[in-house]
């Protein structure tokens, strides 16, 4: 079977409509649709219901999915061991929240490295969705996130968690920050959450980020008050004209590990798993061990 079915199919899942995964592809309307009807006469089922709503998905288009899915990561996988060569370590990609890249991403990787020799490593920083999104994909091996976005392609664990807090330039008591000069850190809908419940009135500032660093340069430019990620906030702290407001309660963010369900077992990925754990307590030693 060709692959360029199976991408084309899943494509089409994801747009339900035959123009616009043409357009995504860089191929023809009647490309996509030749591609579709190789794929059905091969199953010997119909995948697509056309009508004037819109494409849909029929049962057996539904089945097919998530197998389709693990077509496209065993054929990804086995033309990159085939392109490898056979002394070539094995290349594993991590995609780490955006948040977590500046403070952990070289301890991380120096950890790992130390832990499994055998490996190559390729790191990028990216937000939660987009890192699932590249899981089921096959154009990663392991996902460092905020946000598990549940699908039945992917397997997440929990990691621990980091701790944000409030830091300000102008005061060091909670209730003399003013909302009209706090920025609102956005992490992720369950630091949000937490935050809204927290400090409903603050929950409403003027400006906002959903990045740490770009949060820290707001603060440094414009001062005001704003939650950062605990070393961030002392780092500022430290060159001065910052302090910690310390009775503003602490928020931590829960991180997870995210593997496609494949790979939920292999050796390689349940070390960086446990790995994971013991850096996030805090024990870089028994992590680097």
């Amino acid at each position: 079977m060709q692959i360029e079915l199976i991408e084309t199919f899943l494509d089409l899942c994801e747009t339900r409509n035959f123009n616009r995964t043409a357009e995504r592809l860089g191929i023809t309307q009647s490309t996509v649709s030749g591609r579709v009807q190789a794929l059905e006469r091969a199953l010997g089922a119909r995948l697509f219901r056309r009508s004037r709503s819109g494409t849909e998905l029929t049962t057996p288009g539904l089945r097919f999915e998530p197998h389709a899915r693990a077509l496209r990561l065993s054929w990804t996988e086995a033309t990159r061991a085939a392109r490898g060569g056979e002394d070539a370590p094995p290349t594993l990609r991590l995609g780490i929240q955006h948040d977590l890249v500046t403070s952990h991403a070289g301890e991380w990787i120096d950890t790992l490295r130390t832990a499994l020799p055998d490996a190559a490593f390729y790191v990028e920083g990216d937000f939660s969705a987009q890192i699932c999104i590249d899981l089921m994909a096959g154009d990663l091996d392991f996902g460092i996130l905020f946000t598990p976005k549940p699908h039945p392609d992917l397997h997440f664990e929990s990691l621990g968690d980091v701790t944000y807090r409030m830091v300000s330039t102008e005061t060091g008591a909670l209730n003399s920050v003013r909302r009209e000069t706090y920025i609102l850190g956005n992490y992720s809908p369950a630091f949000s959450r937490t935050h809204a419940e927290l400090l409903p009135h603050l929950s409403a500032a003027p400006v906002s980020s959903g990045q740490d660093n770009v949060v820290a340069g707001l603060l440094s430019a414009l001062g005001g008050t704003a939650y950062l990620r605990e070393d961030t906030g002392l780092a500022l702290a430290a060159l001065g004209g910052v302090w910690p407001v310390e009775d503003a309660p602490p928020i931590r963010q829960p991180v997870f590990a995210a593997v496609h369900l494949r790979n939920r077992h292999r050796a390689h990925h349940r070390r960086m798993m446990t790995l994971g754990r013991r850096y996030l307590a805090g024990d870089r030693d028994a992590a680097r061990g």
